[in-house]
């Protein structure tokens, strides 16, 4: 049994990321762009120069593996159009035999990357499911955890400066933030807090194509162990169900039917570990440019009031999501160029974010930047980021509460950026606090 197990998921392995890997491994050898954005660790710790080099090649480029383009504005045609889907359910694309391995391959891990989830579903089923969330992530929603999360902001900080006078600002800060506001309105116990960072992060890497074998594993691990512990959470909220967005669903589930047990788990899953993935990239992202930009530190001392216009300049220039992928479900033209259906449209929401037509100096980080807010870090159409409101309000008061509080922190050694490639944060964000700020 455990043997046929393993077969399934190397056949998994092989159809998501092997064969990808091969592919991209041989475009790597012939130099192309594409492939580079997607391996060359190289470009994946500094995109930035490689973005400007696809922008030279034109708004939309064939890549030869896919389209790409790093332009503002197609970037935004391709998101917002009804013409591209994310393509989650497609086989008719696939060669037959693609479609006997996934037979083979057996049922496939509850992540991110593929149905029943949001970021992999296309209308009605994604109409459905966002219809079923969306009132969970409201202006007036999100107005009313800004007390509680500035309270944990505080309680959080406390317990860092009782550590001495070095800290990890993501370890000790910023992932533990948005992991605590999230499972609180899941009604999610505290207690697994730093398990559902871990299993976060392997659900995290299933994200990334051209994974190697143990890193698909770990991912599938990671997964069907959220999947499991959600599963009899379930079991708990309908012994004793509250006022929380996995309550409402539960009932959805139990009495209207209008979702699966699949669709179900999927949802809960997605919306635990995307209420603190994104928002821990952000938080730690814009704590290491404020340590970079001292002078922008002390302007935002001096003058609170431009904190949301900063968080959308830090969303701006450090993206947490680099880049998304949609598919044309019919044929079409973008930027003047034809595309055919099943084409793969990759928009580099990092580039697009530093597009000179739309940003002045735009490799200039400015919390002053006036036009930061038209930055595309949440994506644009039906697929705009549903906690777009929660992740800027956690990221303010986050950001906030720390250079209120150590102000003249500094750093402490070389920050350590995440393995991911689509999500681009730090691992860790090592500081020296000030001394006065520490507890004797």
């Amino acid at each position: 049994m455990a043997g046929s197990r393993g077969v399934r998921r190397v056949v998994r392995w092989g159809l998501r990321h092997g064969m990808m890997r091969r592919m991209v491994r041989r475009q790597v050898r012939a130099g192309e762009l594409g492939a580079r954005l997607m391996t060359d660790p190289e470009v994946v710790a500094n995109p930035y120069p490689f973005y400007e080099e696809l922008r030279s090649r034109g708004k939309l480029v064939d890549t030869g593996m896919f389209h790409a383009t790093v332009d503002h504005d197609v970037c935004t045609q391709v998101l917002r159009s009804t013409d591209f889907g994310v393509g989650g359910r497609m086989p008719e694309n696939l060669p037959g035999i693609v479609r006997a391995a996934l037979t083979i391959g057996g049922s496939w891990a509850l992540g991110p990357a593929q149905p029943p989830s949001m970021l992999a579903s296309d209308p009605p089923d994604h109409t459905r499911y966002r219809k079923l969330v969306t009132r969970a992530f409201s202006a007036k929603k999100v107005a009313a955890l800004r007390s509680r999360t500035e309270e944990i902001a505080t309680e959080l900080l406390d317990a860092m400066a009782t550590k001495g006078e070095r800290a990890d600002l993501v370890r000790d800060f910023a992932a533990l933030l948005p992991a605590t506001v999230i499972a609180e309105m899941l009604g999610a116990p505290l207690s697994m807090r730093e398990q559902f960072l871990e299993w976060g992060e392997g659900a995290a890497l299933s994200l990334d194509a051209g994974l190697s074998y143990a890193d698909f594993r770990r991912s599938e691990r990671d997964i069907d162990a959220l999947h499991a512990w959600m599963l009899g959470h379930f079991g708990r909220i309908r012994r004793e169900p509250g006022e929380d967005i996995l309550s409402a669903l539960v009932t959805a589930h139990d009495e209207g039917g209008s979702l699966s047990e699949d669709e179900l788990s999927s949802i809960a899953m997605l919306l635990l570990a995307a209420g603190f993935e994104t928002t821990v990239n952000l938080i730690g992202s814009g704590a290491a440019l404020l340590l970079d930009h001292p002078d922008q530190m002390k302007l935002l001392n001096a003058e609170p009031e431009r904190w949301a216009g900063a968080i959308d300049e830090m969303l701006r220039f450090e993206s947490p999501v680099q880049r998304t992928g949609r598919v044309a479900v019919r044929d079409t033209e973008v930027g003047g160029v034809p595309v055919k259906r099943g084409t793969f449209v990759i928009t580099h929401l990092g580039g697009a974010n530093r597009d000179p037509a739309v940003f002045t100096d735009p490799h200039r980080f400015d919390v002053t930047r006036e036009e930061a807010h038209k930055h595309l870090a949440f994506s644009q159409g039906i697929h705009f980021c549903l906690g777009a409101a929660l992740a800027r309000m956690e990221g303010e008061v986050a950001l906030r509460a720390l250079v209120d509080r150590f102000p003249e922190m500094r750093p402490a050694g070389t920050p350590v950026r995440r393995r991911t490639k689509l999500l681009r944060g730090y691992e860790s964000v090592p500081v020296e606090l000030h001394r006065a700020s520490v507890p004797a």
